[in-house]
């Protein structure tokens, strides 16, 4: 198979699944009013003061973009499964690998370029500073994709499994730990005007580790499922 027809085939289902979205706009709209409410909930509840706040924000946005992150992953396959057309996926001739990631693609388009256009908006309820703003929506374009990446690989081991988002969460958030560690960290250091060049790097080298091999993992555990 050529390069054109794959970066075709891509195309089409990413089209397709971000026009099946437009249907079903509970399953990413829930996950970003739950970011929103979970942000916004934090001055009420730890008060005002701005130092705190601020000392608190890098953290808090970014656990909770994470679990909006993590909310979202069950549906990922579930209605192809349900209908069938997982299936058909799996034993098309076109490369699985290819046909997933434009699936995780439309995933974070809904999902997670949203998280980082609203991060300004809740970095200014939270009191951060204009310094580290930037950083905060650079981490997040780097690691929501990860993210998605990695929450694909649980969400495909558990596609065939009732009630499995229990499970998808405990085999995700271990993975999910150093990429909130970092960004966190990127984002409170710049906050205070140092270089956050190793961060960014590090997220980085984890985002083209999994666009590299999450692919073909995701591939793998879809083919298990569905063949247990």
């Amino acid at each position: 198979m050529n390069e054109t027809s794959m970066l075709s085939v891509f195309w089409l289902l990413l089209r397709r699944d971000l026009l099946l979205a437009a249907r079903r706009r509970s399953e990413w709209v829930n996950p970003l009013l739950f970011f929103i409410i979970v942000v916004t909930l934090f001055p009420l509840g730890v008060g005002p003061e701005p130092n705190a706040l601020r000392e608190m924000a890098p953290g808090v946005i970014w656990v909770a973009a994470l679990l909006a992150a993590m909310l979202s992953l069950d549906n990922l396959f579930r209605s192809d499964y349900d209908d069938g057309s997982l299936e058909q996926l799996i034993i098309s001739p076109h490369p699985v690998s290819v046909l997933v990631l434009a699936k995780v693609s439309a995933q974070w388009l809904l999902t997670g370029l949203p998280l980082i256009l609203l991060s300004p908006l809740l970095a200014v309820l939270m009191n951060l500073s204009s310094e580290a703003i930037p950083a905060l929506m650079m981490t997040l374009a780097l690691g929501t994709p990860a993210l998605t990446l990695i929450g694909a690989i649980g969400a495909a081991l558990t596609v065939g499994l009732r009630r499995g988002g229990v499970l998808l969460s405990l085999l995700v958030l271990p993975l999910y730990i150093p990429i909130l560690i970092f960004a966190a960290s990127a984002v409170g250091v710049a906050g205070m005007g140092l270089s956050i060049e190793a961060q960014l790097s590090f997220l980085a080298a984890l985002l083209m580790l999994s666009i590299t091999l999450a692919p073909m993992t995701i591939a793998a555990a879809l083919r298990i499922s569905l063949s247990s």
